[in-house]
Formats: structure tokens, sequence, C-alpha cells
């Protein structure tokens, strides 16, 4: 099966009257591509930096961790910076400065 490079999935688990959602999305494609941004100086310009390309499974669970829609989240700076400068998703860095 051909996957789209940004797909995310659902798998739903049961048991019983309880269901679990899983959201999966494969981020190695999304990492080989902030790294070869990065190392091709495609950090954008002074004023526009190109920061990271963040998964969506990145995305959603901040905004379930924060209780907030994704709306929210792209209407409120604070939240892009919290992601964006964690360093535990340095990894989707294209231009490693602190936004």
């Amino acid at each position: 099966m051909n996957k789209p490079q940004d797909a995310v999935y659902t798998r739903i688990h049961t048991n019983g009257n309880d269901a679990t959602f899983e959201r999966i999305q494969d981020c190695t494609p999304i990492v080989e591509s902030a790294k070869a941004l990065h190392n091709a100086g495609m950090h954008g310009s002074s004023e526009m930096k190109h920061a990271a390309r963040l998964p969506m499974v990145i995305v959603e669970k901040y905004c379930n961790e924060k209780k907030i829609t994704f709306q929210e989240f792209m209407a409120n700076d604070e939240h892009i910076r919290s992601v964006v400068n964690n360093p535990d998703n340095s990894m989707f860095r294209v231009w490693p400065g602190r936004i």
C-alpha cells in the first residue's frame, strides 16, 4: 500500500464500553525533509524564518494536552512557539534559533 508522506492514521481500540483512539504518523520523512532543508540553508529570510516542519501528531498531542482546539493553536503564537522551541521536537527544526 502506498502511503502519502504526511498521512495520519487512526486506530480504534475498544474494551467493553471504553474506546481509545490512537493516532499514527510516520515522522521519518518529515525529519529527513527538515534536515535536508537545514543542510541546504533553506532557513527563510530575516523577516520570515522557516523554523520547523511539525508532524500533525505532535500538534494534536499538544492540543490534547493543553485542551485547546487546532484553531486556538493556530491563532496563538505562544502555542506554536512552545511546540517549536521544545527540545523534544528538535529533529523537526529547519532553523535552529528560538522563535
